[in-house]
């Protein structure tokens, strides 16, 4: 799945000020539920309880929060590039400036650890990574990120 069939343009941001953890997962929340005042809360609250289970920094300053809910047919994601890395409690110690959050239907629990399982992958790509952080504005991060032919999950 590449990741522009989860991402939209409109899904992918620079946040400059990114405050904590909290404010990021909220922000991500935002994002993935188009602004809707119902859908907004409920998918923060589900970031925030996965991200108590258990970090969802992998390391390298990227972190992946994720969430299965009932409130898509499709799994959709966000980007958000951090103005300044902030603590997500990664097991390398290093702050997280580049989260990827998604949010996967209830029901596809195999797609959403495969879908996982790709982002690590592409994520552990340390030229993808220095290309999202030296991405001067936002239509080049975005370009980037749903780029087919570079941005396979």
């Amino acid at each position: 799945m590449s990741f522009s069939d989860l991402l939209s343009a409109d899904r992918i941001v620079m946040l400059v000020a990114p405050g904590s953890r909290d404010v990021v997962l909220d922000s991500a929340a935002r994002l993935l539920a188009g602004n809707s005042p119902t859908l907004t809360p409920l998918l923060g609250h589900a970031l925030r309880e996965r991200e108590q289970l258990g970090s969802t920094g992998i390391g390298r300053g990227v972190a992946i929060p994720h969430a299965r809910s009932t409130a898509f047919r499709e799994p959709r994601a966000a980007f958000l590039r951090l103005s300044h890395p902030i603590d997500f409690s990664a097991a390398d110690g290093q702050p997280v400036d580049l989260v990827f959050a998604m949010c996967v239907p209830d029901h596809q629990v195999e797609q959403h650890l495969q879908t996982l399982s790709g982002l690590v992958e592409r994520f552990s790509d340390a030229e993808f990574r220095d290309a999202l952080r030296e991405a001067s504005d936002l239509p080049r991060l975005r370009g980037l990120l749903l780029d087919a032919a570079t941005a396979r999950a």
